[in-house]
C-alpha cells in the first residue's frame, strides 16, 4: 500500500534555483526506480519561499530502498547542499485550518 508523504524544502541563502531544479526532478527520479507510484507529485511554495512536495511512495519498503539506492542518494546531496528539510508546522501557512499554498509557476 501506498505512503503519501508531505516533505518542506526550505531553500539556502542563494540557492533557490538549485533546489527548484532538484525539486523538479525529484519524482522523475523515484519514479524511474520503481520507488513511487504513478500518482503525480505536486510542488507549491510557501509565502516564505519553502517549497512544498507532495508524492505517493510504493510502499514503506520503497521508502526504506531509497535510502540505500544510489541514484535516490546522489539527488539526496543535492538537496542537502541546496536545503533544509523544515516541519510542516514551522510553516505560517499550517496554522491555518486549510493550509493554502501557491503552485510552483512552470519552470522557464
Amino acid at each position: 500500500m501506498g505512503r503519501f508523504v508531505i516533505v518542506a524544502y526550505r531553500p539556502k541563502p542563494g540557492q533557490e534555483a538549485a533546489l527548484r531544479s532538484v525539486v523538479e526532478r525529484h519524482a522523475e527520479v523515484l519514479r524511474q526506480q520503481a520507488l513511487i507510484t504513478e500518482r503525480p507529485a505536486q510542488i507549491m511554495q510557501a509565502g516564505d519561499g519553502t517549497l512544498v512536495e507532495v508524492f505517493e511512495w510504493r510502499s514503506a519498503s520503497a521508502i526504506d530502498a531509497a535510502h540505500a539506492n544510489p541514484a535516490v542518494q546522489a539527488l539526496w546531496a543535492e538537496f542537502a547542499a541546496a536545503c533544509d528539510y523544515v516541519p510542516l508546522a514551522s510553516l505560517a501557512e499550517a496554522d491555518q485550518l486549510f493550509a493554502e499554498f501557491d503552485p510552483l509557476p512552470p519552470a522557464n
